[in-house]
């Protein structure tokens, strides 16, 4: 029913008779399925949801009308999330043409990247690697396959 760590724990942690306040729906869920899942999974269980920007709540005994509230005002947040998003694309594709983007700052400093390249050359662990380093795997193996020091 949670997928992020944090909402996760909350699931787990929350009771019959207890009420999850949320600020708005997209703070709870990226999609309209997520949000009739979450929902409908916290409601089952006797728990009360309450979205303050939207000012609707949820019980599991709901009518008809509110499952319908749900889902439409799920799909306007899912709608607004998507519009930021292309707006963000469209000002970094901007940004990037005037040269004022430039990117996320390199995690490792050249010297760093060799040292990282000699170490795993030598056979050490990638796991061990990426935690000495302060890395994600991911960008571990990204240094490891770029011949030059790349930005990531």
């Amino acid at each position: 029913m949670c997928s992020v760590p944090a909402l996760e724990e909350l699931c787990a942690f929350v009771r019959d008779g207890d009420t999850v306040v949320v600020h708005s729906m997209d703070r709870l869920a990226r999609n309209l399925d997520d949000l009739r899942r979450i929902v409908q999974g916290l409601t089952r269980r006797g728990v009360r949801i309450e979205f303050v920007k939207e000012g609707l709540s949820f019980t599991g005994e709901d009518s008809p009308m509110a499952t319908l509230m749900l889902s439409v005002m799920g799909a306007f947040a899912e709608f607004e999330r998507s519009l930021i998003r292309e707006r963000q694309a469209e000002g970094i594709a901007l940004a990037r043409q005037r040269g004022a983007y430039r990117g996320r700052k390199k995690s490792l400093s050249p010297e760093r990247i060799e040292e990282l390249r000699r170490r795993a050359a030598g056979g050490e662990k990638k796991l061990g690697l990426a935690k000495d380093f302060g890395i994600s795997r991911e960008t571990l193996y990204q240094y490891l396959k770029s011949n030059a020091p790349r930005l990531i």
